[in-house]
């Protein structure tokens, strides 16, 4: 069944569908009429199943609350050195279909593209579109927030915000450490809020480890094989999910 996230209250008895990408999604991709049914995702997390009213003035009816929740146990942040080209969208889509409730850029020292206030504003559309198509399709609860900063001592201070903030660190992997992500995941709690950072191509220099390490952060291996800066995050994930996820039991 179609999933729509909708920017309103469920409150009222019947719901007018405004926004025009969704309009045009509903009633002349899928072409929905009266009668059909939809899930739609309110701000407030919750799934309702609701059954077009009219189709001419786009308007709803809710028809029940579903029990259906498939967040991670934990916010995860995923920020990212500003990568080059489309490769920040593509990190944004999938790491939204793996769960995350927010996705960060800054300006590592690597990052060969350099984004200006304007520039910024403009990606940020972009990727907010690419999250909520990502959300939709995964039958996500929530879209992930966008938030690309400028300077990167914001980012550096925003740590405080986290009960947990992570550094994949390839040189951790390079030197043989395999412990300290688990280690890691195995003391994080239901309910936290936590941080990963991951460099550029290039990676992250030994300042800003410097700097990240000194605000708190820990840095973790990401196993025996480097990877590139758009799979290490979606690594991060899948780990996470494992960890709190398909191996907990019932």
């Amino acid at each position: 069944m179609q999933q729509y996230f909708i920017y309103g209250s469920p409150s009222a008895e019947t719901i007018e569908i405004t926004d025009k990408d969704t309009i045009k999604h509903m009633f002349q991709v899928m072409r929905l009429r009266a009668g059909d049914e939809v899930v739609l995702v309110f701000p407030d997390g919750i799934k309702r199943l609701a059954e077009v009213v009219d189709a001419e003035s786009r308007t709803m009816r809710i028809v029940e609350e579903l029990d259906e929740n498939v967040e991670l146990p934990v916010q995860i942040t995923i920020a990212c050195g500003f990568p080059k080209g489309d490769k920040f969208a593509t990190i944004a889509q999938k790491a939204t279909e793996l769960g995350a409730a927010e996705i960060c850029g800054f300006p590592a020292d690597r990052s060969v593209v350099k984004w200006d206030d304007k520039k910024l504003t403009k990606l940020t559309e972009k990727l907010e579109k690419v999250v909520q198509g990502a959300a939709e399709q995964s039958k996500r609860n929530i879209v992930p927030s966008i938030n690309l900063v400028a300077n990167k001592k914001g980012f550096v201070d925003s740590f405080t915000q986290y009960d947990k903030v992570f550094v994949a660190y390839e040189e951790a992997a390079k030197e043989g450490e395999k412990s300290a992500l688990a280690k890691a995941l195995s003391e994080v709690s239901a309910g936290e809020k936590l941080l990963f950072i991951f460099g550029p191509e290039g990676g992250i220099t030994d300042k800003e480890i410097e700097a990240f390490t000194e605000a708190g952060a820990v840095c973790v291996g990401l196993g025996p094989r480097i990877m590139r800066a758009e799979t290490a995050p979606m690594y991060a994930l899948s780990a996470v999910s494992y960890a709190l996820e398909l191996s907990k039991e019932k």
